[in-house]
This record gives C-alpha cells, sequence and structure tokens, in this order.
C-alpha cells in the first residue's frame, strides 16, 4: 500500500534583517489543520557558535513531525528542529534541515529524509530556494515567504500541556498571548491602588487584585471571541491572522458562541462578587456594548484605536467603584483619559503590522490615518503620549492629599520616557519591531502602579 505525506512541503520564512526563521505547512496547510492542531515548534541552532542562536515558540500551524516512542510504541510529536548554519563563503546561506514525514496512519514508519535549503539573501527579503534532493511526491517543495508572523505564542504550555480538544478555545482566548489581558488589567489595578491609597492603605486589596486579575482574562478572552467572530471573513485575508482558530476552521461559529457564553458567564461571576455589587455591575455592564461595537469600528471610524482606548481602560472606574461604590470625579477622568491616550500610541505602533493589508481590503487604523511619513506619525505619537503624562500628572495634582510627592511624579515621568523611546526606536516597517514596543507596555503599566503603590505608601 503506498502512503501520501500527510504534511508536503515547508515554508521557511526569515524576517528582515534578523536571523529568525520559521517552519509551516505549505499547500496542504488546511489538511493539516484536519489532522493535527497547531503546535508550537522551537526551533534550535545546533552549534553553539552559530549566529541563529535559539529561536522561540510560534504558534502558527507548523510542521507536525513525529518519532517513534519506543515505552509505547506509539508515534509521538517531536518539536524540535535542527539547523546547522554553514559559515563557508561560497554557503554561507545555505541549511540543513531534518525533516520527518509521517506517512499514512499509526503504526506506519515515518520516512526521514535531509534536505538543504539554498537561500538567496537580498534586501528585499526574497528568497529563491532550490533542493539538493528530490522526493517522489509533487508537492515536496521548499517555499520561502516573507510574510513571517510577528506574533508567535508567548505561553508554550498551551500547546504542550492542554488537551488537544481545548487547545482551539485558548488559542481562541489568546491564553498564549497575555499581553491584552496585561494591558486591560493595568488600568483596574491603577484604580485600586489609587483608591487603596485614599485609604492611607499600603497596598492595594488584594481580594480586589484577585478578582480583576481573573476577570480580566476571562473578558479579554471574550473580547477576542467576539472579535474574532466579527472578524473571522477578514483575518482569512491578513497574514498575521489568517490563522486564528475560527479563520482557520478550527473552530466554528456555534461553537465560539458557545464558548463566548461560557466566558461571559464566568465574567458575570466576577461582577457580583465585587463589593457594593449593585454600582458595580451597572458600571461592568455599561461596557458591554463597548466590547461587542468596537471590531465594526475599524469598518467605518477612522481612528478605531480610540475606540479601542475607550474600552480596553473601563477598569480605571471599576477599581475605585468597587472600593467606594461610587466615583471621584477630580481624579478618575484624568486616570481613564491617561489610559484612552496610552492606547492610541501603543495600539497605533501595534496597527504597523497590519497596514498594508488594512489599507488592501479598506479598513480604517490609525497607522494609516496619522499619515504615510514615520517622521510626521511620530510627531503625532509623541504628542499623545505627552497628552498622557500631563494626564497622569493631574491624577498626582488632584490627589496629592494621599500621593506623595515626588515618588508618584518620578514613577510616572519614568513610565512617559518609556513610551518615548517606544515611539522613537519604532521600526514600522519591521513587524518584529512594533511587537517588541506593543509588549513592553506591560512593563509601562507595572511603573504607574509602582508609582501610585509607593506614593500611597510614603504619603
Amino acid at each position: 500500500m503506498t502512503y501520501q505525506p500527510l504534511v508536503s512541503g515547508l515554508v521557511l520564512t526569515k524576517a528582515k534583517s534578523m536571523n529568525k526563521f520559521a517552519f509551516s505547512s505549505s499547500a496542504t496547510r488546511k489538511k493539516a489543520f484536519s489532522f493535527w492542531p497547531n503546535r508550537p515548534l522551537t526551533l534550535q541552532s545546533s552549534s553553539s557558535s552559530s549566529s541563529l542562536g535559539r529561536f522561540h515558540s510560534l504558534s502558527q500551524p507548523f510542521l507536525a513531525t513525529y518519532r517513534w516512542h519506543q515505552t509505547t510504541r506509539r508515534y509521538k510529536p517531536f518539536r524540535i528542529i535542527s539547523i546547522s548554519y554553514k559559515h563557508a563563503h561560497q554557503a554561507r546561506n545555505t541549511f540543513n534541515v531534518r525533516e520527518w514525514r509521517y506517512y499514512g496512519t499509526q503504526g506506519t514508519k515515518p520516512d526521514h529524509k535531509e534536505k538543504s535549503i539554498h537561500a538567496k539573501d537580498d534586501t528585499n527579503s526574497s528568497y529563491n530556494t532550490t533542493t539538493s534532493s528530490s522526493y517522489n511526491n509533487n508537492n515536496s517543495n521548499i517555499k520561502i515567504n516573507s510574510s513571517e508572523t510577528s506574533d508567535p505564542a508567548v505561553l508554550g504550555w498551551v500547546d504542550t500541556h492542554l488537551p488537544e480538544s481545548f487547545k482551539p478555545y485558548a488559542r481562541l482566548a489568546r491564553i498564549d498571548k497575555p499581553i491584552g489581558t496585561w494591558l486591560l488589567l493595568w488600568p483596574c489595578y491603577w484604580s485600586t491602588a489609587l483608591a487603596s491609597a485614599s485609604q492611607q492603605a499600603y497596598i492595594p486589596d488584594p481580594y480586589l487584585l484577585g478578582l480583576f486579575g481573573v476577570g480580566a482574562v476571562v473578558m479579554r478572552g471574550a473580547g477576542c471571541t467576539i472579535n474574532d467572530l466579527w472578524d473571522r471573513d477578514i483575518d482569512q485575508q491578513v497574514a498575521r491572522t489568517k490563522t486564528r482558530p475560527l479563520a482557520g476552521g478550527d473552530v466554528t461559529v456555534p461553537q465560539a458562541i458557545a464558548f463566548l457564553a461560557a466566558q461571559l458567564s464566568i465574567g458575570l461571576g466576577v461582577l457580583v462578587s465585587l463589593p457594593h455589587m449593585e454600582y458595580c455591575f451597572l458600571w461592568g455592564a455599561a461596557s458591554l456594548p463597548l466590547v461587542a461595537l468596537y471590531p465594526l469600528t475599524k469598518r467605518f471610524f477612522t481612528w478605531p484605536q480610540l475606540f479601542l482606548g475607550i474600552t480596553m481602560n473601563w477598569g480605571a472606574w471599576m477599581g475605585w467603584a468597587a472600593t467606594y461604590g461610587s466615583m471621584d470625579y477630580s481624579v478618575l477622568p484624568f486616570l481613564y483619559g491617561s489610559g484612552v491616550t496610552w492606547t492610541l500610541v501603543y495600539d497605533t505602533i501595534y496597527a504597523h503590522q497590519d497596514k498594508h493589508d488594512d489599507a488592501k481590503l479598506g479598513l480604517c487604523s490609525t497607522a494609516l490615518a496619522f499619515g504615510k511619513d514615520d517622521d510626521e506619525q511620530k510627531k503625532v505619537l509623541h504628542g499623545f503620549a505627552a497628552l498622557t503624562w500631563l494626564q497622569w500628572m493631574a491624577v498626582g495634582y488632584n490627589a496629592s492629599d494621599f500621593l506623595a510627592f515626588p515618588y508618584y511624579q518620578l514613577g510616572v515621568t519614568t513610565a512617559y520616557a518609556h513610551l518615548v523611546w517606544q515611539i522613537q526606536t519604532a521600526d514600522f516597517n519591521d513587524p518584529h519591531s512594533v511587537m517588541a514596543r506593543f509588549r513592553s507596555n506591560s512593563t509601562l503599566g507595572a511603573i504607574i502602579f509602582g508609582a501610585i503603590t509607593v506614593g500611597g505608601a510614603l504619603q
């Protein structure tokens, strides 16, 4: 009996000006989906002296590789591919790739082969390849694609430890990419710390911090599910998002809706567990229309990142509401407004990954609205960064009774310097550069939280 490879071919991608490579199935991507759910691969250089170094885990549907496990007598996923970098002048862009192919069904021995990839390096990240060995099937050519994702999974345990049936839902909720959870959580923590400082408490209420932590994980996941339900057709046409569970077919629409109902139920449980439950419920429920409508704004609103800021920073109201059952409108509007303008900065930087796809699809983005010239666009972002700092300073001025000078002011100025660094050093044409700056905002949020906490404790 002749077996055909379930995954035929690889895609080797190289980021411009960076020694990063990744492998994924090529022409048979959908067929690979049906046999093997997305699994991360850790790529590691076979030589410690190699300039490639160690690769990070990636969340794309990369080549499913198998090896024979002697103890269980079954084929196990094999996640390491060794790449040897040849330093010889005539072959400086040549890599040896050891590829496992799984033929047929369980019990059939995989076919192990070695290929040599010759990559032509040029400034446009366009690569031509030839293979040093031939295969008996027609789909075994290795292709090179310059659109490597800049948004890999961060938490590898999602793919290595969760049951197979849970993995698509974890990816749908972006559990493997926690930066969004942090960006939703920090305004909640700022508000809670501010309220605790007004009570002359040395540390914010741990109970509230725990509830907001759970709520941020659940509601960020719900927001991602809603976003992917609205955008599943668009996501299929965008390089960075086309492998998301709904766009890739790993999760159906009815399954996603049922999952969303479960997420919202847990979120409701967190909301009714907050002190001053009725007051918090009204404020929390008021954010739901924003969460539901945000994905649509990119279709008609020139600045969808502004709407995102209004949505993502709703927690700036919630921490104080849970502490007092009321609002202090002399302080909180500035705290909330600082979060909105902060979001405008970091999400505009983030949006540069998709600006070409957005323009082609007719979608709106501040990465497009702020102009084509990078220097001019950075001036706009510096303006919003300065406005963010001024609002942080206004919080300190209006809360001077319980935030010690100059500790709080030094902290928020440090955060402002971090924001300036992001803008000034971001390469808007390098997806890896903008993603690194975007993810660094978890640190910025922690700086503000620390500034409020220390300022309150030392007053």
